[in-house]
């Protein structure tokens, strides 16, 4: 069996990241972090003309219609990049959720405009810290109208609609939730902006005071749909978490062969060997696992939710190592402001938590391991 991918899509990985490169240096990620806006609006259009905003959407819909290897290539870069952008939100979100179970007409409402970065969209999900559970979600929809209160939602500051989870039934299990298309634009949402360990990337806390609603699917039959559209969306968010920890193996590793100490690089110092050699190691596991990922989003297989729960859970521990051990081979410096090792840092760990907290995802990679071996 294959995992490699094809030379178009290493490809398309390249004139990603050349653009990326030329279009997206660590100062406009900066300049974000430090300014007034909220994204990079000439990024975000630069990558809509790239048509990297619609890889996955249907051509009948203004998109590419290539497939998610592809859409894997492109995240990795994005990742690497750090890119100030709603991509995630946007891409991995709110368009999977539409593709999944968005009617004909909000598909062809939607779609076009999300593939020409016309409108941003957002997943409206968690309403408490910690794991999102079925008996945590207590936003209520009555008549198409829902009332409550979102929090930590990614873009949701800068969103012009999001499908948000909402209770349609009695009791707290998984049966009575449904989702909704919502528009953000509308008098009946309140934003209040979050602060976050990463300003590049926006939060926001949602408040809905009767706001008008489509539904989004079938009534009912919302934690299945947002369960699978997660699991599609931790495959390619693990893609971007594997092209940040490369970035930040490069990074350490480059500054340890520059940087002298008594005569000899730093990295001839085998404190520092062990260190960049343990980034690697977590490095490449998260792209092994990633690669089985998108192996399983690209054919439907039948491993897809184990195969997300680990591409998940490696990514985030790999993204998040080498971030930190980033910093520490560099040393003094590498706490300091004008060095680019914090950007990295932030970035790790607002993606670790950005689908849910690692200890879900370890649940979710148990309890699938689980069943699957109780049914063979």
């Amino acid at each position: 069996m294959n995992f490699e991918f094809s030379d178009e899509q290493k490809q398309m990985g390249v004139e990603a990241r050349r653009y990326l490169s030329a279009k997206c240096p660590t100062t406009a990620v900066r300049a974000i972090l430090d300014g007034p806006d909220s994204y990079d609006k000439v990024l975000w259009a630069g990558l809509a003309e790239m048509g990297f905003l619609g890889v996955v959407i249907p051509e009948a819909h203004g998109g590419l219609g290539l497939g998610y290897l592809e859409l894997c290539v492109i995240a990795e870069e994005m990742g690497r990049a750090l890119a100030p952008v709603p991509f995630s939100s946007s891409v991995f979100l709110a368009t999977e959720f539409l593709l999944a179970a968005g009617s004909n007409a909000q598909k062809a409402a939607w779609l076009p405009r999300l593939a020409a970065g016309e409108v941003i969209g957002t997943f409206a999900h968690a309403e408490r810290p910690g794991a999102v559970t079925p008996r945590t979600l207590q936003l209520l929809a009555v008549d198409g109208r829902l009332t409550g209160v979102k929090t930590a939602v990614a873009d949701g500051d800068i969103a012009d609609f999001a499908i948000v989870s909402a209770r349609t039934g009695a009791g707290s299990d998984a049966r009575g939730l449904s989702l909704f298309l919502v528009d953000l634009r509308q008098d009946a949402v309140r934003r209040t902006t979050l602060a976050t360990i990463d300003p590049s990337r926006g939060h926001a806390s949602l408040e809905f005071n009767a706001a008008i609603a489509e539904p989004l699917g079938s009534p009912g039959e919302g934690w299945p749909i947002l369960e699978s559209v997660l699991d599609r969306a931790a495959i390619l968010t693990a893609f971007e978490q594997i092209g940040g920890a490369d970035r930040a193996l490069e990074m350490g590793r480059d500054y340890a062969l520059e940087r002298m100490a008594f005569g000899r690089p730093i990295g001839s110092f085998q404190a520092v060997k062990h260190m960049l050699a343990d980034m690697y190691v977590s490095a490449t596991l998260a792209r092994s696992n990633g690669y089985y990922g998108a192996w399983a989003l690209s054919t439907g297989a039948a491993e897809l939710p184990e195969a997300a729960a680990t591409a998940r859970v490696s990514a985030t521990q790999a993204f998040q190592h080498c971030a930190k051990n980033n910093i520490q081979v560099h040393g003094g410096m590498g706490f300091t402001w004008a060095f680019d090792c914090h950007l990295f840092y932030r970035r790790s760990n607002l993606l670790a938590v950005s689908l849910g907290p690692q200890s879900q995802w370890e649940n979710k990679l148990i309890a699938r391991m689980r069943a699957r071996n109780t049914a063979a």
